[in-house]
């Protein structure tokens, strides 16, 4: 009986160890990785927070004045801190176009980020996009900071 218990608790316990694997998803199923989207407009803020940041930009309709959010998804805040980045990268209140591959409901303001790039300095951040390329990358030869 206590064996019979004992393999039970065993395998519940590799059960619950093996549940934040399962819960993760995959980038690829939820992003259209092989196109992408860009906005311009103001940086609002960055949301520095596991297991995935996120950056928002208020972007202003010319035609009506109207703003909308747009957001766009992000690696782990780990992944940038290994690449010398910090929250502090993120300017916020500046100009700046937001470069994401599309989500795959259709959404016209939820992206997987790839770019970051300030208009005032032309700085860029590369916030990766998938596996297509890593912090100091760019496909073209763009300069990275």
């Amino acid at each position: 009986m206590t064996r019979n218990l004992l393999a039970l608790a065993a395998a519940c316990g590799l059960l619950l160890a093996a549940a934040p694997a399962w819960a993760h998803h995959s980038i690829a199923a939820e992003f259209d990785m092989s196109t992408q989207w860009s906005q311009t407009g103001v940086l609002e803020r960055v949301d520095w927070i596991n297991p995935h940041t996120a950056t928002w930009i208020s972007v202003k309709d010319p035609q009506t004045g109207k703003t909308e959010d747009v957001g766009c998804e992000g690696g782990p805040p780990n992944r940038y801190a290994r690449a010398g980045m910090s929250p502090a990268d993120w300017k916020v209140g500046e100009v700046v176009t937001l470069t994401c591959s599309p989500a795959k409901n259709g959404s016209k303001t939820w992206g997987f980020i790839k770019t970051l790039t300030y208009q005032s300095s032309g700085k860029v951040l590369n916030l990766g996009g998938g596996a297509f390329f890593g912090p100091g990358e760019l496909p073209g030869g763009s300069r990275v900071f």
